[in-house]
Parts: structure tokens; C-alpha cells; sequence
């Protein structure tokens, strides 16, 4: 006879005088409730010592993957299959006399193995995904949505184990009835495929990264990429609301990423100043002798006049007309200011696109554009810059005889009135 707990526990059951058909019934259920204590131990002696003295281990070490798996509970939810394995297989030897209960019991450890399996492989998977998070090389290449597709599929996977185990089909039935229903699946997880297409397609292309400042218009975005998911991508605005869009959306609708200006070494000016065009003219000789007294341009304009002279000489130019030879002007005059100012601006990327340039003339007067870039790219800092050098431009207008066009406001139509009306009050009164 083959020695078994079961036996074991007859035999004292014997001994103390125990007999009849409850003798069986007994013996076994004290064989399993042993089972069942030595499982609890295993589970106490694997969590209170084992993994216990393993985190410490841990604690002390200079790697930082060791203490990511016991942050994520990998060995915790590991610890949880050991006494399920003993359980499956202490059934069978304490309860060899009841094949149902053997059986139920075992399908139950067998459920708790798959459930705590999966959890495990979660564990692994979310562990890794960290360790990887902590490279620098995941600061260009995100694989959150990879990861998501991966539990997806481990999932998927383990639910149809279990549902093998519960409604006792085999494996491969089970997922062929789920063959048949490809279309209802496509339909469920669409968002999910568009997206992990298109997270394929953004992390090959390089097109987003987390941190990137992004602008949608389309989704009302326009801020920095916080995360970027399987199904979504979050986008921190600057009023600090969050923006969702879905992932495919930005590959199939376009979108503007300002990566490339954050890494670059300016960030741009292109801003205009409309000149009302009745107000340029040739510089008269006083006007002139005045411009000279800005240092920026005064050997600008002493070598122009000798270059203009040298000119109407050579070519005999009758300079009584305005029309005849070459004269300054108080825009060009004005745009030579502007270029020398910005040239010695210490926030001006001197090595990057400049230019001050005429515009397309409009009903709106003459734009004057400047383009360059700022050295400083931070928001506030750019902004101040750029506002401090059209407050400068704007405040010296008038000394070159310009002046800024401007549609006439209500105050603009009143001093008007006042004006005509005084003029014909004068008329009538016959005053000169």
C-alpha cells in the first residue's frame, strides 16, 4: 500500500478508536487541511523572509532595475503562485478518494496559477518598460504604446485560458470561435490598431517626442506633449489645460512641432511696422545734418553722401530737379537704422537669418519687415525682447520724418471736425 498523508492520518484515526465510513472522509479532510497550512507557511516564508531580505538587498545596491521589479511587485506577485502549485498538486494526494472535489480544486488552483501569471507578466512588462524609461534613449523614442499592445495581447491571451479552464474547451476551439468573429473584434479594437499603426509611424518618423511643444489647431492644442499612449496623445497647454487627441490623428492631420526651433540657436522675429507713405521724401540738407547725430548711422550716411556725390558728378546729374541723380531718403535712412540697431543687439543671433526688408505695398501703407532670431528662446524672455526692440523702432519713427499709418480712430474724426470747423469759423470772419 503506498504511503500517502491520507494513510497516515487512518492509521491515528484508527488508533483512537475512530471507525466507520467517516474515517475516510476525515483523514482526508485533515490531509488537505494540512496542505492548506503548509501553502500559508510557504506564502509567509517566501514574503516575510525571503523577498523581505531580497528588497534589502536591493535597497543597497547601486543598479536601479533591482528596485524598479519590487516597486512593480513582480517578486510580491510571484510569491502568489507557490501555494496555488502546491495546492494542485496536494489535492491529488490527500483527496486521491474524491475525484470531483480533486478535480474542482484543481481547476481552481489551476484559474488562480493563469490569474496570477498574467499579473505577473504585467508586473515584468511595466518593470521593464521603467528601466527603459530611465535611458536617455527614451527621451527620442517612447514605446509606451508597444507596451500597451503587448499587456493587450497578454490579456487577450489569459482570458481565453481562463475561460478554457471555467467552460472546460480546449485552447485552440476557444480562439477559432474568436476567428469567426474577426469583424466584431476589428470593430472593438479599431482605435487600438489605427493606433498602434500610427505609433509606429510617429516613433520611425521621429515626428513627437515627449516634451516636444506641439500646435494643432484642428484639436485645439498648443503646448507640450506629456504622454503619448496607444489610443492618445496628451498635450499641456499653456493655460494648463490638457488637450486629447487621438494618436492617428497625428499622422492623418497635420500638425506643427517646435522642436526644431528649441533645438536650433534662435527663435524668430517676423514682425512689420507699416509706414504711411505720404510721409517718405527725399532727406533735405537739414535733415541730414540732424541724422548725423546718430552714432549708429553717421558714417552710414557720410559715406553714402560722398558715394551720392561722386555719382551726380560723374554723371552730370541736375540736382535742382529731385528727380535727376541719387538722394538719400528717410525710409532707406530709416531701414539702415533699424539693420545697425539690431546688428548691435547682444539678444540678435547675428549668425542666422537677417533681414530688414520692404514689403508689398497695401492700402495699409508700407510694411517695413524684420526678420532675425532671438537668441533667447525662452517664452517670456523672446517676448520682452522682441517688444523692447518695436518699442524702440516705434518711438523713433518721427525722427526720420515718417510716420506710422494707423486707421483713424473716433478721436482722430473729432480733432478733425474741430479742425474744419475753426478753419471755417475764420473763413467767415474774414481772419488770415
Amino acid at each position: 500500500m503506498e504511503f500517502t498523508l491520507t494513510n497516515l492520518f487512518q492509521k491515528w484515526l484508527f488508533s483512537l478508536g475512530v471507525e466507520g465510513e467517516y474515517i475516510l472522509s476525515m483523514s482526508s479532510a485533515m490531509s488537505f487541511v494540512l496542505v492548506l497550512f503548509l501553502s500559508l507557511i510557504v506564502y509567509e516564508i517566501l514574503n516575510r523572509i525571503i523577498i523581505h531580505n531580497l528588497k534589502k538587498v536591493a535597497d543597497k545596491t547601486t543598479t536601479e532595475w533591482d528596485n524598479i521589479l519590487f516597486e512593480k511587485k513582480v517578486f510580491k506577485r510571484l510569491s502568489h503562485m507557490v501555494p496555488a502549485i502546491i495546492i494542485y498538486f496536494g489535492a491529488a494526494s490527500s483527496l486521491e478518494s474524491f475525484p470531483r472535489t480533486v478535480s474542482f480544486i484543481q481547476s481552481s488552483a489551476h484559474l488562480y496559477m493563469v490569474i496570477s501569471g498574467i499579473l505577473v507578466i504585467d508586473a515584468v512588462i511595466n518593470s521593464l518598460h521603467q528601466i527603459y524609461n530611465t535611458l536617455s534613449v527614451s527621451k527620442n523614442r517612447t514605446i509606451k504604446g508597444y507596451v500597451q499592445v503587448l499587456k493587450i495581447f497578454v490579456y487577450v491571451l489569459g482570458t481565453g485560458i481562463v475561460l478554457s479552464i471555467l467552460l472546460q474547451k480546449n485552447l485552440t476551439t476557444f480562439f477559432a470561435g474568436l476567428g469567426a468573429m474577426a469583424a466584431v473584434i476589428m470593430l472593438i479594437f479599431k482605435d487600438s490598431i489605427l493606433g498602434l499603426v500610427a505609433g509606429v509611424q510617429l516613433s520611425a518618423n521621429d515626428m513627437v517626442r515627449l516634451g516636444d511643444w506641439i500646435q494643432m489647431d484642428s484639436r485645439k492644442a498648443d503646448g507640450t506633449v506629456t504622454d503619448i499612449s496607444l489610443n492618445t496623445v496628451k498635450v499641456q497647454n499653456w493655460d494648463r489645460t490638457i488637450s486629447t487627441i487621438p494618436t492617428y490623428a497625428l499622422v492623418s492631420e497635420s500638425f506643427t512641432n517646435w522642436r526644431g526651433m528649441e533645438e536650433s540657436e534662435g527663435r524668430r522675429i517676423k514682425r512689420s511696422v507699416n509706414i504711411d507713405m505720404s510721409s517718405i521724401h527725399f532727406l533735405k540738407e537739414d535733415e541730414i545734418k540732424q541724422l548725423k547725430k546718430i552714432q549708429l548711422i553717421r558714417e552710414y550716411i557720410i559715406q553714402r553722401e560722398l558715394e551720392i556725390e561722386q555719382y551726380n558728378r560723374e554723371n552730370e546729374a541736375d540736382i535742382s530737379m529731385p528727380v535727376n541723380g541719387r538722394r538719400l531718403t528717410n525710409i532707406g535712412t530709416f531701414r539702415k537704422y533699424i539693420e545697425e540697431y539690431l546688428r548691435h543687439h547682444p539678444k540678435i543671433n547675428q549668425n542666422m537669418t537677417f533681414l530688414v526688408r520692404h514689403l508689398q505695398p497695401t492700402d495699409k501703407g508700407l510694411p517695413i519687415e524684420i526678420y532675425v532670431f532671438c537668441s533667447d528662446k525662452r517664452w517670456a524672455n523672446y517676448e520682452s525682447i522682441q517688444a523692447d526692440i518695436f518699442d524702440h523702432i516705434l518711438s523713433i519713427i518721427p525722427h526720420f520724418g515718417l510716420r506710422i499709418y494707423q486707421v483713424p480712430s473716433g478721436d482722430d474724426i473729432v480733432r478733425l471736425g474741430d479742425v474744419y470747423r475753426n478753419a471755417g469759423a475764420k473763413n467767415l470772419l474774414g481772419i488770415q
